[in-house]
């Protein structure tokens, strides 16, 4: 098992999320911004989704078969093939890196449990952490009704695990506001390498909230990613405790 940068954080309770919208906006590197504000969709709670399935080029002629002869292996986690000839599961994180008006900054993710709160600063909230890539996928809230209060907020992805392996998932990352439609951004590139990646930056700009694609794929984990867009925090090593895997 791999290193990543963590910080120390307390744990806080779950809440219920808001309805999701029934149509999408689709950020390229073509079309990369969209406002909420001008879209209607800058209040309420701002529903945040990571999910991601294995490429199926990636699984061999063998395992339709294997499947109907083990019927239960359909209930195992999604594996990959990993640099050599062990297998290894896919462990997508969720995270945001945030910057409120007042100077706050801080991290909310998986990683030290630092999970966040909804209803106090930072206003974001982590509702868990998903290991194999379920249907559900990992999920962040936001509350926009603070929006005063936020300057910046970076949406990140980080793989938990020895193997880099961003090529070998079909990652999508989707917004869903309180009102207006769905904003989804997919992590389609090729970084065989690369262990993180920032997905999507949201910033109150003179009062107007602007969602911009990133999309920007590093060699290394959160530090990095802080370096880049000049958070300036202090990073350690952090690891996974038994119960969080």
């Amino acid at each position: 098992m791999g290193f990543f940068d963590g910080l120390l954080g307390g744990r806080a309770a779950a809440f219920d999320s808001g309805n999701a919208a029934t149509n999408a906006i689709e950020l390229t590197r073509r079309h990369p911004t969209v406002s909420l504000t001008k879209q209607g969709a800058a209040t309420g709670n701002l529903r945040v989704n990571l999910t991601w399935r294995m490429r199926t080029s990636d699984f061999g002629s063998g395992s339709r078969a294997s499947l109907l002869r083990h019927p239960l292996k359909a209930l195992k986690p999604p594996e990959i093939l990993g640099h050599g000839q062990s297998m290894v599961n896919v462990d997508l994180d969720l995270g945001c890196l945030y910057e409120l008006t007042d100077g706050t900054k801080g991290v909310v993710q998986p990683l030290g449990g630092y999970l966040g709160d909804v209803n106090a600063p930072p206003y974001i909230k982590l509702s868990g952490d998903d290991r194999f890539g379920s249907g559900s996928g990992e999920t962040m809230y936001v509350n926009l009704d603070h929006r005063e209060e936020i300057k910046r907020l970076l949406v990140f992805v980080y793989i938990y695990d020895q193997t880099p392996a961003f090529d070998r998932t079909q990652a999508v990352v989707t917004l869903y506001p309180g009102n207006g439609p769905r904003i989804e951004i997919g992590l389609d590139e090729r970084h065989p390498q690369a262990r993180s990646c920032a997905v999507v930056l949201l910033e109150n700009v003179k009062d107007e909230l602007i969602v911009r694609r990133e999309v920007k794929f590093v060699y290394g984990f959160q530090g990095e990613l802080d370096r880049l867009y000049g958070w300036g925090l202090q990073w350690g090593r952090g690891y996974k405790t038994k119960a969080d895997r």
